[in-house]
């Protein structure tokens, strides 16, 4: 009986010595995202729906996009305001209409505006309608205002009464479409760089730890206590210290090993720099001409003549491209002062 009874403790010893050493890990925490969950609805072709076609990408993730970067908004408002500021005012097109107009355009590659008339035929105004909502109908000849809403519902205009300027695309001439669609997957990159190291500093500026643990005196109980108190430590930079009582522990039986110097090195600036000049290429507006700070000691060259050359290659086109409606209208409502540098007095 002696024999037995020694042997049993031995074996209960030896199980708790067991159940203490066992390694073990778990994760606690809630997982940071890192991409964006938004994306453009890249059709096939452009759908039918209804009485009008949907246009071959999404109209609102273009107009979720317009904002995502800097460097992809800035170059569209330096562009509009130009163009706006050269732009001669007609009592049937005001200044403000005409930037919307423009805005539409550069934005979703389509800008309309919309004849309206007297009783007697006689042209009142031009009111651009918002291209994001403006759809083309089964004939080609007919548009659609598609917005839903609580008291609103889909109409259509009156034929002949819209005129549509699109920048042509190779795959369909329903609709156009913008020519920064290429540089869309760097405006997101920029944004999701930016949103993740927001995120990284408001968490307290760390990534997380590693609580390692090798230090056999320890209670299993003690560990669970441990565990559960990490667990209900939710939220942004609600755990941030921590006090551990280990009575005739080991020196190194604890320990905690940061990962804000090893994983989380997501090369930031580099993102951000290579994603801001695939913007800048797909734009081809000069840097200084929106308030970027050169890196290099030279700088960017004389903003006034980069100013000229960017007016004379990019914008001179885009006036052309607008006073085509002109043509359409039999009248011309859409004229240009040339550009100049000069401050008028």
């Amino acid at each position: 009986m002696g024999k037995s009874k020694k042997n049993r403790a031995a074996a209960t010893k030896q199980i708790q010595l067991k159940s203490q050493t066992t390694a073990e890990a778990f994760s606690f925490g809630d997982p940071v995202p890192v991409l964006d969950r938004r994306e453009l609805l890249d059709y096939v072709e452009c759908v039918q729906m209804d009485r009008w076609y949907e246009p071959p990408v999404s109209f609102d993730g273009l107009a979720r996009t317009f904002r995502a970067a800097v460097h992809h908004s800035s170059p569209i408002a330096v562009k509009c305001n130009i163009l706006t500021s050269t732009y001669i005012p007609h009592p049937l097109l005001s200044q403000q209409a005409f930037s919307r107009f423009v805005q539409d355009y550069l934005v979703f590659g389509n800008a309309y505006l919309e004849k309206r008339t007297n009783r007697f035929g006689e042209v009142i105004a031009l009111e651009p309608a918002l291209a994001k909502y403006t759809r083309r109908g089964l004939d080609l000849d007919t548009y659609w205002f598609v917005q839903y809403g609580m008291t609103t519902q889909p109409y259509q205009f009156t034929k002949g009464s819209i005129f549509h300027l699109m920048e042509p695309d190779i795959n369909q001439e329903i609709y156009g479409l913008p020519g920064y669609l290429s540089a869309i997957p760097s405006a997101l990159l920029n944004e999701s760089a930016t949103l993740f190291r927001r995120k990284y500093y408001i968490n307290g500026s760390h990534a997380g730890f590693i609580m390692y643990m090798t230090d056999a005196a320890q209670n299993q109980e003690d560990v669970n206590n441990l565990r559960n108190a990490m667990k209900s430590a939710k939220g942004p930079g609600n755990f941030r210290n921590l006090f551990m009582y280990s009575p005739n522990g080991k020196k190194d039986g604890l320990q905690i090993i940061p990962l804000s110097e090893v994983a989380a090195k997501d090369e930031f600036l580099n993102i951000k720099n290579v994603s801001r000049d695939d913007m800048m290429a797909v734009h081809r507006v000069p840097p200084q001409m929106m308030g970027i700070m050169p890196n290099n000691v030279g700088g960017f060259g004389d903003v006034e003549k980069a100013s000229r050359v960017f007016v004379r290659n990019e914008l001179m086109p885009l006036q052309k491209r607008l006073q085509e409606m002109n043509d359409w209208l039999g009248k011309e409502a859409i004229r240009f002062d040339t550009y100049s540098l000069d401050i008028a007095p």
